[in-house]
């Protein structure tokens, strides 16, 4: 019997009221590493709200929040309030992820900014926010804000 119809056997037999717990019992192992995309995504979700809630929060170098940010300070505080540590810096972030291609990127990945061709070119991070933005910390005298991403010297990377 393969994997779907086993699964519509044992749910015909549940009934309607145990359908969800059977599903949240089959699925995981019906689908290898579901679980797991699952919980980064729920990670990178809640990192991306904390930082659009920080949203007019001023520029400050080296400042990782709560209440002021540099680029990077930024995407620390995102994560460590969603439950995942990252380094202090945008190089050491983008050599923390796990790096996808601009294809298969998602909400949530983080967005690293380079002039070269080495992760040590990596100056600037924001978090991809769909639909070519980021939310970032961008300069000193300006604030947190959603912004379009602005050039092709980008890096993808998925906590």
């Amino acid at each position: 019997m393969t994997a779907p119809v086993a699964l519509s056997a044992r749910l015909s037999r549940l009934g309607a009221a145990s359908v969800l717990t059977a599903a949240a019992v089959a699925v995981p192992s019906l689908l290898p590493g579901a679980a797991q995309q699952a919980e980064a995504a729920t990670l990178a979700a809640k990192a991306l709200g904390v930082a659009a809630s920080k949203k007019g929060s001023p520029y400050q170098w080296g400042a990782t929040g709560p209440n002021r940010f540099d680029c990077s300070g930024l995407t620390l505080y995102s994560f460590k309030q969603a439950g995942r540590k990252l380094p202090r810096t945008a190089a050491a972030q983008y050599g923390s992820t796990r790096h996808v291609s601009a294809a298969t990127r998602r909400v949530g990945d983080l967005v690293f900014f380079h002039s070269g061709s080495s992760a040590s070119s990596v100056y600037h991070v924001g978090i991809y926010a769909g639909g070519g933005k980021i939310w970032h910390a961008p300069k000193t005298g300006a604030r947190v804000r959603l912004e379009r991403i602005w050039t092709r010297s980008v890096w993808y990377g998925r906590v």
